[in-house]
């Protein structure tokens, strides 16, 4: 179940913890990828604070955001590029999309493998995906104070496993978010100590996130047996031995 809207725009806009957590993950995302001039950037579930680096010279940026979370005007005082839309049907042209960003999407869908086959419809065969999940080994996914505590965490392995069965092959990680899950203001002050001492230690066991950098492959891998556990969705009693049937 997607996060709503208002309560990610508190965090990252208005706590002092979540504007660390945003100039964190939006250090590395800028590591990553440096500019996006001339290029068609777009962003799902709340990417929209990593996003704003890339409106100036980008082409077009677009921030969808799932009807279940809600959307909000962005940016502030811009003319607004924010779209309310389906979670695995975008109002986006298939092969368009040059550098994808997924934020508070993947881990709280209810349909994971629909969604990425979204993404793997819109990006560009050349393009490049991120995907920033909770990491499970980490601080931040053990503390539902913070829109990270809530949804699947995922370890790298994991994510990466998934990711390759649609056919977004991975091409690099890094973590972010090494700095306690805490408003103390101690660990606030020295949030860019721990980040900068962290990504030299570990780019996977430590950080609260996960991102993994994707390709496209083209063509798309074979789906074997994919169809079936799509129309039978995984039930929390899958597994259990029913009852024998008992005569009146």
């Amino acid at each position: 179940m997607h996060l709503d809207v208002l309560d990610l725009r508190t965090f990252y806009y208005r706590t002092q913890l979540g504007r660390a957590a945003q100039r964190s993950i939006r250090d590395q995302v800028q590591s990553l990828w440096p500019e996006a001039k001339g290029q068609n950037v777009a962003g799902f579930g709340f990417a929209a604070p990593l996003l704003r680096p890339y409106i100036k010279d980008a082409r077009r940026v677009t921030a969808l955001m799932p009807g279940p979370q809600g959307v909000m005007p962005w940016p502030a005082g811009m003319a607004n590029v924010s779209v309310l839309c389906e979670e695995t049907h975008w109002p986006i042209e298939t092969n368009s999309i040059d550098k994808l960003v997924v934020l508070h999407g993947l881990e709280t869908s209810e349909h994971p493998i629909a969604l990425l086959d979204e993404c793997y419809r819109v990006l560009a065969p050349e393009g490049r995906g991120l995907f920033i999940v909770p990491n499970r080994a980490g601080l931040w996914s053990r503390r539902d104070g913070t829109p990270f505590g809530f949804g699947r965490p995922f370890t790298l392995g994991q994510l990466e496993a998934q990711l390759r069965m649609i056919g977004l092959i991975p091409a690099r990680h890094v973590a972010a978010l090494y700095q306690p899950p805490t408003e103390k203001p101690f660990w606030l002050r020295t949030a860019q100590v721990w980040e900068k001492l962290g990504r030299k230690l570990s780019n996977r066991y430590a950080g609260g996130v996960l991102m993994v950098e994707v390709t496209k492959q083209v063509p798309a891998p074979p789906r074997t047996g994919l169809p079936e556990a799509l129309r039978r969705p995984l039930k929390v009693l899958d597994g259990l031995k029913q009852p024998d049937a008992k005569p009146a």
